[in-house]
């Protein structure tokens, strides 16, 4: 089965993101650090994908880690984030991506607390947090 981004337009995203959400979804922009809405935020629940809702991060994972974006020590469920290499802006990063959707959602990186030591750091246009689910 071909994923959702195979099947959905850009036409198709375009009605059902804001144009700022569809650049840093859609067109693997980024959010200003320290700027987005779930920076700072402390409430409890799950972090969905801000396109298509797939589940992400638990709001447990979550940490501050000082760089401007909300940042996880771990995915809520193996699977659910893709990982690729991004050799953009003259430098080597993994990117991340909802596995349903391909929607970008930030990158990941080795310096992040235990138990992983992972830094998901994601922007807060990718993300919807479900408030009823912990």
């Amino acid at each position: 089965m071909k994923k959702d981004e195979e099947l959905k337009s850009d036409a198709y995203w375009k009605t059902r993101l804001t144009p700022e959400q569809f650049r840093v979804l859609r067109e693997k922009g980024t959010e200003r650090p320290g700027t987005g809405e779930y920076y700072h935020l402390k409430d409890k629940g799950t972090y969905l994908c801000g396109a298509c809702g797939l589940e992400l991060f638990a709001s447990d994972d979550k940490y501050d880690s000082g760089s401007g974006w909300p940042s996880f020590f771990e995915e809520l469920k193996a699977g659910n984030i893709e990982q690729v290499v991004d050799s953009s802006h003259g430098m080597q990063r993994t990117e991340i991506l909802c596995s349903r959707c391909g929607s970008h959602l930030g990158h990941l990186f080795d310096d992040g607390p235990e138990p992983t030591g992972k830094r998901y750091c994601v922007n807060s246009l990718s993300l919807k947090l479900d408030r009823g689910k912990k």
